[in-house]
């Protein structure tokens, strides 16, 4: 039997839950301070029991820190004092720079396996756990040389079970990639929220106006602030890199409008269709 322990029973540490609650010969307990979300974690059969962080742990083969990444530090550096030498400890947040020097000087550092499983939803919390959440993506391991060679075998191993494919990044490279092609996505979308509900103050003829394509644009708005809020601000110095670039081409679709140039019009909106190369389906 692996016990596995799961600190944070939210999209992806319950979706993790009821992807490990349908193998073989593995107990899932849930660690979870709101207690709305120990019901319904209990009731969806997400986990096997609720507990309390310390004893959790000590019991733990698996130990998966997926709590708000402004917790994850405190909560890793608790964890680790108190696992038995041969468990692994893997965390889900989305940056990691400041995670892995935040616990860089514990002695059982080694036992510790720093990921981003790359990917999600808008929604959150427990009811917004799914199977199948984790097939065919990519997971991020950072600082792989860190870690005993046992213990990112088996952070692969988990996520491979999920279906998904593990790479290897600096937690520095991770933070930058990750600030244009994810926070930045989410910047736009709330921006374009912002916008979109500043101006157009009938919100019925919003719903009657808008297409697929404001509907997928928009979507990583729904996202909860508990969750962003603290994500961009770990990645500050990169969003903001990420903005300034994002910025300059607002500025250049904008004079090229204000100037009827149509021909830069085209030429900016060829270039970005270039994405297409890069995204074509592996």
């Amino acid at each position: 039997m692996v016990n596995v322990s799961i600190i944070g029973i939210g999209l992806i540490g319950g979706s993790m839950a009821l992807e490990l609650k349908s193998q073989l010969n593995v107990k899932v307990v849930g660690v979870e301070k709101n207690t709305s979300h120990q019901e319904i974690a209990l009731n969806r059969n997400l986990v096997d029991e609720i507990s309390e962080l310390e004893t959790a742990v000590k019991l733990a083969d698996i130990i998966v820190v997926s709590t708000s990444v402004d917790k994850i530090e405190t909560v890793l550096c608790e964890v680790l004092d108190h696992i038995k030498p041969s468990a692994t400890v893997i965390d889900v947040g989305s940056t990691k720079n400041h995670i892995c020097q935040a616990i860089a000087n514990h002695p059982m550092r080694n036992r510790f396996v720093a990921c981003h499983p790359l990917a999600g939803t808008e929604n959150s919390g427990p009811n917004a756990a799914i199977r199948n959440l984790f097939m065919g993506k990519k997971n991020i391991i950072c600082e792989k040389e860190k870690s005993d060679l046992d213990a990112v075998d088996t952070a692969v191993k988990l996520f491979e079970s999920f279906g998904m494919k593990s790479y290897y990044l600096s937690p520095e490279d991770h933070d930058k990639h990750l600030a244009y092609v994810s926070h930045l996505s989410h910047i736009s979308s709330f921006t374009l929220g912002l916008t979109v509900l500043d101006i157009e103050k009938d919100e019925h003829q919003i719903m009657n106006l808008a297409s697929t394509g404001f509907s997928s644009t928009v979507r990583l708005a729904k996202s909860l602030p508990e969750t962003w809020a603290p994500i961009l601000d770990k990645n500050a110095v990169n969003i903001c890199s990420a903005l300034d670039q994002y910025i300059k081409y607002l500025h250049q679709f904008k004079t090229a409008l204000s100037t009827n140039d149509t021909d830069r019009l085209y030429e900016l909106m060829k270039n970005a269709n270039k994405i297409k190369d890069i995204l074509k389906p592996s």
